[in-house]
């Protein structure tokens, strides 16, 4: 077996790099159930399952208020989810998981291309080693697997930046116009996912300037734009009855809240993914990286823009930066190897160098399986799981009385949605008392099952809680996964609580 993945290895490395990435993201698809964050759920699942089952979740549609406004979020991505759960549901598929599974399926395989075009654009501007290299890590980096099957529009776009990039590198193999238009309309869909890929595309369309492409730069820029105006102009023209409303509520938003959420030094992002790729090989990737700048200018500007525009904008977070991390591991292979070759330090140090692949290799795998399976927010699914069960349900309360906020739970998993208050929660500004004088007005508002999130004070606040509600009976625990518990254990800030179901009692 180990010869024959040598063979494979050294003549057809491609179906082995294949098989690695399919491998772990067959294990994500079928165990990695839940969500990883708040957007990658409740902007995509959630609206679009809502609207399946006519209701507007996030309240987008011009007809959920009687003042529209646009929201700042894409139709595109979450439209393409609404029709992919309505045909589900016409062939009589109508279970959330069931749903989840296919979804997570289809964006594998949708990753699958950014595997095999990573090693062709590494093979094609250096060699074979190189492409073994970026198409192995572009396979099976811990983060990848998990990534690839998640709902984020951060690594959504990936693929088609890497189908345009891939074509603006290679030799045209069509008509001249054409494959460069192509090449524009594909960079025009990443837009249309994530709106930030705005900066990627136009850094292709620079790279091409620079390179004194007149022509490639003017038909890639003609394709990007007529898909832009036909994804988001035509879509907003419709719905808003004017063409990129979104979008510029999407500017506006960000400019005015810059330094609303999560502000950080600039170099963040350089910590970041020296750490998301594991020194010492992170820094081996980034020093290549940088180090082609000049000869491969079409693989560094775009990605290059993207960073700095990151670096200095306030409000950073650690997904922002997903987009470019691929053409990050691609170019920095390259750099890094061709710098190697020419490097009298390690030509004499090759034990070294050999020893730093393998202790990176044995710190990857670690998390590689853990994360791979992954059930994330695991409590907050299976409980509105468990409830999803209960004929006899009503309506729903959460209680959080040691937060500001409640858990916002997953309706999507409910299969039932919170209209008329259907949800309520309990905090320490909004408090048992506050909703005890909201019940005597209108009794219609009592819930008959309560989760209790966290195990925080328990005691303390069912006894409160039966100042109101005296009659509770536990129901079930809906645990938190292991690398929820995990990731609190690192940082308390990520909070996944394990969720006390009971019903309330009459």
């Amino acid at each position: 077996m180990i010869e024959r993945m040598k063979i494979l290895w050294e003549e057809k490395p491609l179906r082995l790099i294949l098989f690695s990435a399919v491998f772990f993201r067959l294990l994500a698809v079928i165990f990695s159930k839940g969500y990883g964050m708040h957007d990658d759920h409740f902007l995509v699942i959630e609206s679009a399952q809502s609207w399946v089952d006519n209701f507007d979740y996030n309240n987008w549609l011009p007809s959920s208020s009687s003042s529209p406004q646009p929201s700042g979020h894409s139709w595109f991505y979450c439209g393409l989810h609404y029709f992919l759960f309505k045909g589900l549901q016409v062939i009589g598929i109508y279970d959330p998981q069931i749903k989840m599974y296919i979804v997570r399926l289809l964006h594998a395989l949708l990753s699958l291309i950014t595997v095999i075009l990573g090693y062709r654009i590494a093979q094609l501007v250096s060699d074979k080693h190189s492409a073994r290299m970026a198409g192995i890590l572009l396979a099976v980096y811990w983060f990848f697997p998990n990534a690839s099957v998640r709902n984020l529009v951060e690594v959504a776009c990936i693929p088609f930046l890497m189908i345009s990039t891939w074509m603006l590198v290679r030799p045209s193999r069509m008509n001249f116009f054409l494959h460069f238009f192509l090449a524009g309309i594909i960079a025009g869909i990443a837009f249309s996912i994530r709106f930030q890929s705005i900066l990627f595309v136009g850094g292709l369309g620079l790279a091409l300037l620079f390179q004194k492409k007149w022509k490639e730069t003017v038909f890639f820029g003609i394709g990007a734009l007529i898909c832009m105006a036909s994804l988001q102009g035509i879509i907003d023209e419709v719905i808003w009855g004017h063409p990129f409303m979104e979008f510029k509520e999407y500017v506006r938003y960000n400019i005015e809240n810059a330094e609303t959420y999560f502000v950080q030094q600039w170099y963040m992002y350089f910590g970041l993914l020296l750490g998301l790729l594991i020194p010492p090989i992170s820094l081996f990737l980034l020093f290549g990286f940088f180090r082609s700048w000049k000869k491969h200018l079409l693989l560094f500007l775009p990605g290059f823009i993207f960073l700095a525009f990151h670096c200095y904008f306030p409000n950073k977070q650690e997904r922002f930066i997903l987009p470019i991390i691929p053409f990050v591991i691609i170019l920095g292979v390259i750099g890094w190897n061709d710098f190697v070759k020419k490097s009298e330090f390690w030509n004499n140090r090759k034990k070294l160098l050999r020893a730093c692949w393998i202790f990176f290799l044995t710190l990857n795998l670690l998390p590689l399986l853990v994360v791979s399976v992954a059930y994330s927010k695991k409590s907050r699914v299976e409980a509105m799981v468990y409830l999803s069960t209960k004929k006899d349900f009503n309506r729903l309360l959460v209680e959080e009385s040691f937060r500001d906020e409640f858990t916002m739970p997953p309706f999507f998993y409910l299969r039932k949605w919170y209209r008329d208050g259907y949800v309520q929660g309990v905090t320490s500004v909004y408090t048992i008392d506050s909703l005890c004088a909201c019940i005597q007005k209108n009794s219609s508002m009592r819930p008959n099952y309560v989760i209790f999130f966290d195990e925080e004070n328990l005691d303390n606040r069912i006894k409160k809680f039966k100042t109101c509600f005296p009659n509770i009976k536990y129901e079930t625990t809906a645990e938190s996964g292991f690398l929820d518990k995990l990731l609190f254990w690192l940082n308390p800030i990520n909070r996944n609580y394990d969720a006390y179901i009971y019903k309330i009692e009459k």
